[in-house]
């Protein structure tokens, strides 16, 4: 069956309106909490961190750093978690259409898309507000978002897989993710593990495609003097290693979902 088909496009479409609506039914404030939930995060986590434990790099617009970094990665963890679950959640329909099954997932990935692109337009507000002159490179975004997307979806189509026969997939990832999230620069930055010699430490940090992600964000949005990976890492052969992989991590996903794909209904 054709991914690109007009039924599967239609039903994609669907599919992403039907979970925007049904996201924060029945909430006083609806999606309103789009942009409140984050803000709240990065409100609690900046007097924690910057204004208590002083993870503060005196970088200039740090706090927006901070921001630009959550938002980034609650989209990660909203893409991969709502991803994960989202065969399972649809076996009705598994058993009732004739589909592109990838389309579910997909559209999981999609849903945390327009939650992110929200988001990031309330982090340009504030930039601005605070003083970030814009830039052309503040459309690096789009490709960005491109290498973030494949690399979500790409797990996303693992993690999914997995969790139609093994439901303890679920806690594994929740832990996963908490482990992640310290160890990629998001509270504290690139700047600040070198300011205490972990060199090493950070040039395998930057190998993450997450790590990367945020990094080259801070640097063209943000302030230009903010390191990358690409400029940390001497050899280009390694220092690409981030770029690429969420390539293959999406087609080695996609593959292994697409194998598995046509036992999912017996399984459900």
């Amino acid at each position: 069956m054709d991914f690109f088909s007009q039924k599967n496009r239609i039903l994609l479409r669907e599919m992403v309106k039907t979970d925007f609506k049904l996201r924060y039914q029945g909430s006083l404030i609806g999606h309103l909490w789009s942009i409140l939930k984050p803000l709240m995060l990065f409100t609690i986590m900046y007097l924690v961190f910057v204004r208590f434990l002083r993870f503060d790099d005196g970088t200039p617009h740090y706090a927006i750093g901070l921001l630009l970094g959550m938002v980034t990665w609650n989209f990660f963890s909203e893409a991969t978690n709502m991803g994960m679950m989202s065969v399972v959640s649809r076996g009705d329909l598994l058993r009732k259409l004739n589909f592109s099954k990838e389309i579910i997932v997909i559209s999981s990935v999609v849903g945390a898309a327009i939650n992110y692109t929200i988001n990031l337009l309330v982090v340009f507000v504030f930039a601005l507000i605070n003083g970030v002159n814009f830039s052309i490179n503040w459309f690096t975004v789009f490709p960005l978002f491109i290498e973030l997307f494949l690399f979500s979806a790409g797990i996303s189509f693992v993690l999914a897989t997995l969790f139609v026969k093994y439901r303890d997939i679920g806690p594994i990832w929740e832990v996963v993710m908490q482990a992640g999230m310290y160890a990629t620069p998001i509270i504290y930055s690139l700047t600040f593990i070198l300011q205490r010699g972990q060199v090493t430490i950070a040039k395998l940090m930057m190998l993450n495609p997450l790590a990367q992600i945020i990094q080259d964000l801070r640097h063209n949005i943000v302030y230009s003097g903010s390191l990358t990976g690409w400029d940390l890492i001497e050899n280009k052969i390694f220092a690409i290693i981030p770029y690429i992989l969420p390539v293959i991590i999406f087609v080695l996903g996609y593959l292994i979902f697409h194998k598995q794909a046509k036992k999912f209904a017996e399984i459900l």
